[in-house]
């Protein structure tokens, strides 16, 4: 399970995320967010499934 402040990237990509929170009552309950080329936040939804922690 991945913990709140956690680095994580999707599964075949090489983008860093970091966990801000869950949403347990939904199937994407895993709250991320990064920012791009750009400097723009951006926030995502996942399922664990689809996350890998970074090491």
């Amino acid at each position: 399970m991945f913990k709140k402040g956690q680095k994580v990237k999707l599964k075949l990509t090489h983008q860093i995320m970091e966990v801000i929170g869950f949403e347990p009552e939904f199937i994407e309950n895993i709250l991320t967010e990064w920012e791009d080329d750009e400097g723009t936040i951006i926030k995502g939804k996942f399922m664990d499934a689809e996350l890998e922690p970074v090491e």
